[in-house]
């Protein structure tokens, strides 16, 4: 007898074929049966013509800290995400020596948006390895499954470190960095992942440590996964690493590669096409790689005390590990600002912000006087006090002590071009940060955006075409067995829904963290249910309280 079934659903079943509808039985947390006669089961769930699809697969989050106080990753689970990707970009928390601790936590603050008291208060620290760290996720079980990356600039720190941040590696680091990366992928690390963001800076204002890295080193880290005969290479590209050299390493390591934050930029429109060109050329000589798109508009809430879209500029770095009366005298410095309008004045191949001032809303202003300017752009500030707009910005934000909070939309705001991205063969629909960023922005939903903005109301996908996006594709990126598809013998991860309705609803702000901090979430609409691994951990009302955790720390993954 079957544990459930869910009769009468609309099977979409990841591998991009046409809906039709069935029954789906599942037992000991397997799907069993397909079909229109599926036997009896001790409970029986109707489905009533709504969508099952797979469970979501987030291929880049930032968990890694969070998972470790919150077994339920949340909010994803009760967006549809069954399965979740750690470590992206290299940001992780393992390895990591005690003394090295705080270092961590206080990157972290500042590379991923996220608040240092909440971080010490929550973060559990019963590891030091890699394998140690996925060995304490075990024993303390999680609700959703997990996959990591072995992360570069924490491996670094690991070997080098106060210096990992400041210079290149001697060939002896090398080499016990390589030992750690084979280590953790061969104890189960879904791959190797790292960063060239000029916009990913640590504590103080210094580069993230995989940045200083050199391609002697880069290629005997990615080397390491050719050795394992599995994983991934994931990258955060800056504009000074070279496609052909991310192909070259898709090369000599034979694995995928897969290249972040791919977004589009209206004042450089062409630049994340001519990355997915280079990709469909390294794909056509045999080397596989991906670009990682976003489906949603990149947006951001900040106050000017936390401005994280505007660190990447380059000008912007003599601010940058400043704090009260000296940021905000550097603020004020009419050189400092002369240097970054001229540099928001030229094109990039990729920066977060680009000088589109007409998207830079005021959320909230700390002052009465100021209030009428809130829902206000910093263009329409600009133009009715006859100043810059960076003037206009700045002397909002100096005279209410840092406090005035700014809302931008700052990438992949033109849907036409993002729609392209969508349909490119070799693009990876990606990059919802889940986990970091708390206070600026939550794409953890970004499954049901693309279900509901892209699929119902723009027609740009057919609903096969998205879920396999957000299913197949990734399964069989990152290898991730039994997994992705609806299919007899795989695991009963689930999304029940309703085409006619799923999508993400409007940000809200909770203080839910440890120590009462403060995040911004989006609530499902539309969800009917999600299990994982055969139970059901949310419904129409969100996560729901558990007696057992569910999920499992994936170790083993296909060649």
């Amino acid at each position: 007898m079957h544990d459930f079934i869910i009769r009468n659903a609309l099977i979409v079943d990841g591998s991009g074929g046409k809906p039709f509808h069935a029954d789906l039985a599942v037992k000991d947390g397997l799907i069993a049966a397909i079909g229109n006669d599926a036997g009896p089961a001790r409970e029986s769930i109707e489905a009533g013509g709504l969508a099952l699809m797979p469970g979501i697969i987030d291929n880049h989050t930032h968990y890694d800290a969070q998972i470790t106080w919150d077994a339920s990753a949340s909010p994803s689970p009760a967006l549809g995400v069954t399965t979740a990707i750690i470590g992206n970009c290299g940001f992780t928390i393992a390895p990591c020596r005690e003394a090295d601790r705080d270092l961590i936590l206080k990157n972290l603050t500042q590379v991923e948006g996220m608040s240092l008291e909440v971080l010490k208060a929550g973060t559990n620290w019963g590891f030091e390895s890699v394998p140690e760290y996925f060995a304490m996720l075990e024993q303390q079980g999680v609700a959703l499954n997990i996959a990591g990356f072995v992360g570069h600039s924490s491996v670094r720190t690991y070997v080098m470190g106060e210096d990992a941040p400041k210079r290149a590696a001697t060939a002896a680091e090398v080499a016990k960095m390589r030992d750690i990366v084979l280590a953790g992928v061969k104890a189960g690390a879904v791959g190797f992942a790292t960063s060239t963001s000029p916009n990913h800076n640590g504590h103080g204002g210094i580069p993230m440590p995989s940045r200083l890295a050199d391609e002697a080193e880069m290629k005997a880290l990615v080397g390491c996964l050719k050795e394992a005969g599995h994983g991934v290479f994931m990258l955060t590209k800056g504009g000074q690493t070279k496609m052909a050299f991310l192909e070259e390493l898709a090369a000599l390591s034979g694995r995928p590669v897969v290249v972040a934050a791919l977004l589009h930029n209206n004042t450089n429109p062409r630049s994340v096409f001519d990355d997915l060109d280079a990709i469909s050329a390294a794909n056509a000589r045999g080397n596989r790689m991906l670009g990682a798109i976003s489906c949603c508009p990149l947006t951001s809430d900040f106050p000017m005390s936390a401005p994280y879209p505007m660190e990447g500029i380059l000008a912007w770095k003599p601010a940058l590990g400043l704090s009260g009366e000296a940021f905000k005298t550097k603020l004020a410095d009419p050189a400092f600002r002369k240097a970054v309008r001229d540099e928001i004045a030229k094109p990039a191949i990729f920066r977060i912000f680009n000088g589109e001032w007409d998207k830079v809303y005021v959320a909230h202003a700390a002052r009465p006087e100021n209030r009428k300017w809130e829902q206000h752009s910093v263009e329409d500030i600009a133009r009715a006090t006859g100043a810059d707009p960076l003037d206009a910005m700045l002397d909002l934000a100096i005279s209410e002590d840092l406090e005035t909070e700014f809302s931008a939309l700052l990438l992949n705001s033109d849907e036409r071009a993002v729609g392209e991205m969508l349909r490119h063969p070799h693009s990876l629909v990606s990059l919802s940060d889940a986990g970091a960023h708390l206070t600026l922005f939550n794409d953890a939903g970004f499954g049901l955006h693309l279900l509901g903005r892209w699929v119902r109301e723009l027609g740009v996908l057919p609903l096969e075409t998205a879920v396999k996006k957000l299913t197949g594709d990734p399964a069989s990126v990152f290898g991730i067995q039994g997994r992705g598809a609806l299919k007899a013998g795989h695991a009963a991860d689930l999304m029940l829904f309703d085409p006619a309705t799923v999508n993400r609803g409007p940000k809200v702000r909770v203080k839910d963290l440890p120590g009462g901090g403060a995040r911004l979430i989006t609530p499902a609409v539309g969800v009917q249910g999600v299990w994982i691994n055969g139970t059901r951990v949310a419904d129409d009302k969100g996560l729901r309280k558990l007696d057992r955790l569910p999920g499992k720390v994936l170790r083993q993954f296909g060649a």
